[in-house]
């Protein structure tokens, strides 16, 4: 069965407007990041990610673990980034469209954490806020054949990634297939789902956003539950989305410096190329601004050059 919602005039507008945003990031090259800003963009997605499930650690000190320097702090927490540091370092080992995939990743995701990583629950739970019960979850009999059937409307559904990869996430939370980690994974999975059709949320910290509006995000799946359709959270997640992707070219529309450019270009990894091409992928600047950029490659041992004057190659290195 398709998981219920309807779409709301705040839907269409919200696919629309990042849709946009989608053609305006492709259009800017904006789309791979450089190194960088990649590594940036990942401590601050691992961060907000279990800051919402309560891990302590900041984010100076999750980019000194990735570092491989010596952290004093929870050894829970600490494992927790190691694993989704991990996770988010090989994010397309994993399929969007498979279960087994699935509980690989959450086996990946919560190893060292839980006792049995990788396996549904086999005891029916209930989600608190304080004393209060805001949710009681499908008894566990009941999980794989809802698991199987979510995975189903993923693979089968003509609904486009944008709304797909909002209901999975909400179905994820709903079933509440693991006795932890469910909402870390609701948030991979939709990263996974949304990657597979738009590379860019690879590199898209929009947990950051999540995690800085979290009483909207509880407040939106509850109001899902008590409607009996996902309608609520697909306009919560769609607004986050597009507020990160406003953030996004908020940053990279700045003007590029020398070095920011080099290393954009490095990451492309287009093996040999000319001034020409340099210049195709940056149109805004000069040939002698182009010149000076290629001339600072080849001295920085960036790039290694043959021929001379309009007919010079370079390679990178």
């Amino acid at each position: 069965m398709k998981p219920p919602y309807e779409i709301s005039t705040k839907i269409l507008y919200l696919i629309t407007t990042i849709s946009e945003k989608i053609g305006e990031i492709n259009a800017h090259y904006l789309n791979k990041p450089s190194p960088t800003l990649r590594k940036q963009n990942r401590i601050k997605t691992i961060h907000a990610s279990l800051k919402i499930e309560g891990n302590t650690l900041t984010e100076s000190q999750i980019t000194a673990i990735l570092d491989g320097k010596r952290v004093i702090g929870p050894k829970q927490d600490i494992i927790e980034v190691l694993n989704a540091n991990s996770i988010y370092e090989n994010l397309k080992n994993y399929s969007p469209y498979s279960e087994q995939s699935f509980l690989k990743a959450h086996q990946d995701l919560m190893k060292n954490l839980i006792e049995f990583p990788g396996a549904y629950r086999k005891q029916t739970i209930g989600i608190l806020t304080g004393s209060k019960v805001e949710h009681v979850a499908p008894p566990f009999e009941n999980v794989p054949f809802l698991m199987k059937e979510l995975f189903k409307y993923l693979k089968q559904s003509n609904d486009i990634e944008l709304i797909k990869s909002c209901v999975f996430h909400y179905e994820l939370e709903f079933i509440h297939p693991f006795l932890d980690g469910n909402g870390r994974m609701g948030r991979l999975w939709q990263t996974l789902v949304l990657m597979n059709k738009y590379p860019i949320f690879e590199f898209l910290p929009f947990e950051t956003i999540i995690s800085q509006t979290q009483k909207d995000y509880y407040r939106a799946l509850a109001q899902s539950d008590k409607a009996g359709n996902s309608t609520a959270f697909i306009e919560y997640m769609l607004g986050v989305i597009n507020n990160a992707m406003v953030q996004l070219l908020n940053f990279n529309n700045r003007t590029l410096t020398e070095n920011d450019r080099l290393e954009y270009f490095i990451s492309l990894n287009i093996n040999e190329f000319s001034r020409k091409d340099y210049m195709n992928i940056f149109k805004d600047i000069s040939s002698a601004t182009a010149s000076r950029d290629l001339k600072k490659g080849v001295q920085l041992g960036l790039f290694k050059k043959t021929g001379a004057v309009n007919k010079t190659i370079y390679y990178i290195i």
